[in-house]
């Protein structure tokens, strides 16, 4: 049976929400040592995610090649400023394939997890999935020292 998402999903979810100032969340993802924030309404709905990316420098400030915009991390911005509305996200039913295949397809880092109610449960990162792919080569190398020795 193939291996399914939330069997390697990060279960500790930081999030923040759209009204946080940027400043104040690039502390917290560095405190947290995360590189992706979910950010979540205050039903607790996911609208939005981060990227430590989107800190350094969104994507609007250079939307024209003739206008310059001054970027600092200020409070003065918040998080709904720069984050993605768009969001890439897995189910926790995904099997790893298909979560791979997504990761791949929208060139994200990590994807937020949903169960199937979509409440937000968990994060899939990078780092997660090269978790699962040193299991698999673990479980081959031993299933073939099993095999050698029968």
């Amino acid at each position: 049976m193939p291996t399914k998402v939330s069997e390697y999903m990060t279960r500790k979810v930081i999030t923040t929400s759209p009204e946080t100032g940027l400043r104040e969340a690039f502390f917290l993802m560095r405190d947290e040592n995360i590189r992706h924030l979910p950010v979540v309404n205050e039903d607790g709905e996911l609208v939005g995610i981060v990227s430590d990316r989107e800190l350094r420098r969104p994507g609007w400030v250079d939307e024209s090649p003739e206008i310059g915009h001054e970027y600092h991390l200020t409070d003065e911005w918040h998080i709904s400023d720069v984050m993605i509305r768009d969001i890439v996200h897995v189910r926790t039913y995904d099997t790893l394939t298909k979560a791979i295949s997504t990761v791949l397809d929208f060139h994200v880092g990590a994807a937020p997890v949903l169960d199937k109610t979509g409440q937000l449960v968990g994060m899939l990162s990078a780092i997660d999935l090269l978790k699962a792919f040193q299991d698999i080569l673990e479980s081959q190398k031993s299933a073939k020292k099993k095999k050698q020795l029968a």
